[in-house]
């Protein structure tokens, strides 16, 4: 199933682009390059693509604005592939719905491995099963076939990918401790280090949408120096 998804890739480098799109064609896979926003909307557009790499430097608008269209439409999934490396832009692209991030110059095969695993995931979930388990907690209502979050009001509640994997994880394991490692094993399985705040930024966005008091949460409970839990 994997090697009929389709890539695509923006990147307004012409010599990077063709590299990378090449390697992956090579693996079987279905590939577009688009060297800009425009060009990248009239792809999508077709509604076929599976996946996007997607640069933040580009010459008509920056892949931070694209990353937010692309999430107000779709939940396809979205690697960052840029050579910024600070912290904060990391922290914005998760922040924005983005499902992963890496910075160039890169390892093609790291990242083919990278963008497979996400396919693996993405794809996996469109064929969860109608009679699989709804999560309820607080009144709040998460269904994990649909991937969506109902409030104690009866109002949908949008999540990225990455917040409902994580407030999956939660809600999969009432009551227990999870570590940030664990968590971070279970949302997107990537390698990280020990300043990595994936978790963190993660766990404030999800407090904002389903805390009463997001600075005093009472459902999303820090136990310091160990993670976190749901306490239901």
């Amino acid at each position: 199933m994997l090697a009929h998804s389709h890539i695509l890739i923006v990147e307004d480098d012409p010599v990077a682009s063709a590299t990378l799109a090449a390697y992956i064609s090579k693996e079987g896979y279905k590939v577009s390059m688009a060297p800009n926003g425009e060009s990248m909307r009239d792809l999508f557009a077709k509604g076929d693509v599976d996946l996007i790499l997607l640069d933040i430097n580009l010459p008509d608008e920056d892949g931070f604005s694209l990353l937010r269209e692309i999430r107000r439409q779709s939940e396809v999934g979205v690697i960052m592939v840029t050579g910024k490396s600070e912290d904060v832009d990391r922290i914005v692209a998760l922040e924005l719905g983005a499902d992963d991030y890496v910075t160039k110059p890169f390892n093609t095969r790291e990242l083919f491995a990278r963008a497979k695993n996400l396919l693996r995931r993405t794809l996996s979930a469109r064929l969860v099963k109608k009679d699989e388990p709804v999560k309820r907690f607080a009144g709040w209502t998460l269904s994990i076939p649909r991937r969506t979050l109902t409030s104690p009001a009866g109002e949908d509640v949008r999540l990225t990918r990455f917040e409902f994997e994580l407030l999956a994880t939660l809600s999969n394991n009432p009551g227990r401790v999870l570590s940030r490692d664990s968590l971070i094993d279970h949302v997107s399985g990537r390698d990280r280090d020990s300043s990595d705040r994936t978790i963190d930024v993660l766990i404030g966005r999800l407090r904002r949408k389903i805390e009463v008091t997001p600075t005093a949460p009472r459902l999303i409970v820090t136990v310091q120096g160990v993670g976190y839990v749901l306490a239901v």
